[in-house]
């Protein structure tokens, strides 16, 4: 990719050494060119990093009004819903919503940016919190760029950009108060042992939930040595297999303030769940275990999405705005195009309170024992 700026086709023929209107049915596809020809043409193609201008071909009717959303997966509700927005808001405005998922590989993030930049796509989506290597810098920067280059937009959904200086759009929501606010409801409540089930270390959304959980602890007088983080990560599976594990260490807190499922036993009173399925899986741990919710174990979640309300109990979470997330990125890139490239939009969070936090057992924080 050239850093001037879109590579034309004039540049594709004079490196392959042909006619423009040569490359012009070599690209098309529609007229018999000599294969040693094409295959020239190509290979300049690709060298230079070219691609069809999509504002063009709308001019004479081959492009397309499409907007790409790409995702981890789609089984997740959070990641549902975003997309759900996405696609709704498209659709109000006449355009293309396509879907794609990567499982987390980056490999098949790359293959589906270039091939959305390839077939025109106005604005590519990257949905979700990931973590923010190096790697994840040189790849969102070449996606920006390469985007740009063709006349599209890159817009980072509910993830940072790596750099405020890349043509990239940025419509996320404020991790870091949702989870100190959250915390503090727990804290209110006379919670002084409350850990932290779902950290994933390095991962954007989740570092920032718990630095607000460790702030809310700071801010009620709580020491470092207060904060409990395990890092399991998300999903119900890994929610129910670590709180099955910390159920049965027991014991008391270990030398510092970080642990995984299988180390250091902590005692609690209360759990923050890094998402609502998270939350679910630590339901189920506990009921398995004999206890109850909240009477022995209050706990909170993120997130949340539709069944929340149904979990046994219903449970209080954070809501975030999953489909308005979906919805902002699609409307405030269209816009203002000019200043949509670099602008960063942060959307709100609050507390949906509901029946799986009350204060801890009598006798607990003051001193006496606990149920794990």
């Amino acid at each position: 990719m050239t850093s001037k700026g879109r590579v034309t086709i004039r540049e594709v023929a004079e490196r392959a050494g042909v006619s423009m209107a040569t490359v012009s049915r070599v690209l098309s596809g529609n007229h018999p060119v000599p294969a040693s020809t094409r295959a020239r043409v190509l290979r300049a193609a690709r060298d230079l990093d070219y691609v069809a201008n999509a504002h063009a071909r709308a001019l004479v009717g081959g492009g397309r009004k499409m907007v790409a959303v790409v995702l981890r997966q789609v089984t997740s509700p959070f990641y549902a819903q975003v997309a759900e927005g996405v696609e709704a808001e498209a659709a109000a405005r006449g355009w293309l919503c396509l879907v794609g998922t990567t499982g987390g590989d980056p490999g098949r993030e790359l293959e589906f940016v270039q091939l959305m930049r390839e077939e025109g796509a106005r604005l590519v989506i990257l949905v979700g919190g990931v973590v923010e290597d190096d790697a994840y810098r040189e790849r969102v920067a070449h996606y920006a760029q390469a985007l740009a280059s063709a006349g599209a937009r890159l817009v980072l959904c509910g993830r940072p950009a790596p750099d405020p200086d890349i043509p990239a759009l940025v419509v996320e929501f404020d991790n870091e108060a949702g989870a100190r606010a959250i915390t503090g409801h727990l804290l209110s409540a006379g919670h002084r042992r409350i850990v932290f089930l779902g950290g994933l270390p390095g991962n954007t959304a989740l570092d920032a939930r718990v630095a607000g959980y460790r702030a809310a602890l700071a801010e009620h007088g709580l020491g470092p040595e207060a904060a409990h983080v395990v890092d399991c990560g998300l999903g119900r599976a890994a929610g129910h297999r670590a709180m099955t594990e910390l159920l049965k260490a027991g014991g008391d807190p270990g030398p510092g303030d970080t642990a995984t499922a299988d180390t250091a036993p902590v005692r609690f009173t209360a759990v923050f769940a890094g998402d609502d399925m998270v939350a679910a899986g630590a339901l189920r741990a506990i009921a398995d275990a004999g206890l109850r919710v909240p009477q022995d174990i209050s706990v909170v979640g993120y997130n949340d999405i539709p069944l929340a309300e149904d979990f046994n109990p219903p449970l209080t979470t954070v809501r975030t705005p999953a489909e308005e997330l979906g919805r902002a990125a699609v409307r405030i890139a269209l816009r203002d195009p000019e200043h949509a490239a670099g602008a960063h939009h942060l959307l709100g969070t609050h507390i949906v309170v509901r029946d799986s936090v009350q204060p801890p057992p009598p006798g607990i924080e003051d001193g006496g024992s606990t149920p794990v």
